[in-house]
């Protein structure tokens, strides 16, 4: 794929652009394509980088690089499943890749279904918030939200995420992550087991908000790979 300054015009594409329409320009090195397509793709793509690798410049490195691979072999994308399903598993690739080279003697690729992690999760008091400081209380209780889901093992935390901050139904995260049905509702069970019924309570409806990616960091990402696209597309210059 190359991008052009032909084909970079951002005319003609928007949020009720189809996929099949942003999958063929994008294959054209159409970057407003490209762009909406990151868009669109960001916050889920995060949420499960955050969900294996430990910290948000990991995550967003292992995005990035899933979009470079993903963008560079378009070509290879013949429709067979979604799009978003396709750059997922390119995603959870990347990031296991990645954690493999920081944890070398883990295997993060399954779990045993037959045994119970001893997972220690942060227990929340009760949470009042008053009027004036409620912003600062909802980014504080977003963090706490975040520490305890972080205590999951990966191979629990990409589902929950998926789940409860996606609202991805059971069948399209067993699609996207290859698993059987049956699997992810074992590691969604387990998940909110340990995350313990009380905590949960206390967490309820909160989970939409954790390992956000929007605003400018969304903006800097699309801007961050178009720009290595580029680069990559530009013959090289005779001194």
């Amino acid at each position: 794929m190359k991008l052009t300054a032909e084909l970079s015009s951002r005319e003609g594409v928007g949020s009720d652009t189809s996929e099949p329409e942003l999958v063929e320009l994008a294959r054209k090195g159409h970057e407003a394509a490209i762009r909406e397509i990151i868009r669109r793709m960001n916050p889920r793509l995060f949420r499960i980088a955050r969900g294996i690798v430990d910290n948000d410049a990991i995550a967003e490195e292992v995005v990035q690089e899933a979009y470079l691979v993903a963008f560079t072999r378009i070509d290879e994308f013949r429709g067979d499943s979604k799009l978003a399903t396709w750059i997922t598993r390119i995603t959870l690739n990347a990031a296991k890749m990645r954690l493999r080279k920081i944890r070398p003697a883990q295997e993060y690729d399954s779990i045993n279904e037959s045994r119970n992690a001893d997972i220690s999760v942060v227990a929340f008091p009760g949470v009042q918030i008053p009027g004036p400081e409620a912003e600062q209380g909802r980014a504080q209780f977003r963090l706490l939200i975040e520490a305890a889901v972080t205590e999951l093992p990966s191979t629990l935390r990409v589902p929950f995420i998926l789940r409860e901050a996606e609202g991805m139904s059971v069948a399209a995260i067993a699609e996207d992550l290859g698993i059987s049905v049956i699997t992810v509702k074992t590691r969604l069970f387990r998940a909110r087991r340990q995350l313990r019924s009380v905590m949960e309570e206390k967490i309820k409806g909160g989970f939409d908000s954790i390992f956000p990616f929007d605003g400018l960091r969304c903006a800097g990402m699309a801007d961050s790979v178009v720009e290595i696209l580029i680069e990559a597309s530009d013959p090289p210059r005779d001194g």
